[in-house]
């Protein structure tokens, strides 16, 4: 069996009416947090190009670069945990945030 490379978990899901309200087109304000995941939800990454299952795509696209570097060994002198980042999506009106954490 594949040993994961990293494990990705949600750990806040944000809603800014704020900004949906005053940016938002009309037609498409929702406000409700991401329902594409929820908070505590963990998905394990196998091979740094290869998106885990039932992930979004567009969070994946927006925090790619944070997998690779904790894969490859980076230390973010800002984070207090060696082997982690917290990265998120930029849907900036229902933002969503994530811990990666290389295994």
């Amino acid at each position: 069996m594949r040993q994961p490379k990293c494990k990705i978990t949600v750990i806040k899901r944000s809603l800014n009416k704020d900004i949906i309200d005053a940016y938002m087109n009309p037609e498409m304000k929702n406000h409700a947090l991401c329902s594409k995941v929820k908070e505590g939800d963990e998905f394990f990454v196998y091979a740094e190009w290869d998106m885990p299952e039932n992930f979004c795509p567009w969070a994946w696209a927006d925090i790619r670069q944070d997998i690779l570097a904790i894969i490859n060994g980076a230390q973010f002198p800002w984070i207090g945990q060696k082997g982690v980042t917290i990265s998120g999506c930029t849907d900036w009106f229902r933002p969503v945030l994530f811990k990666i954490e290389k295994l």
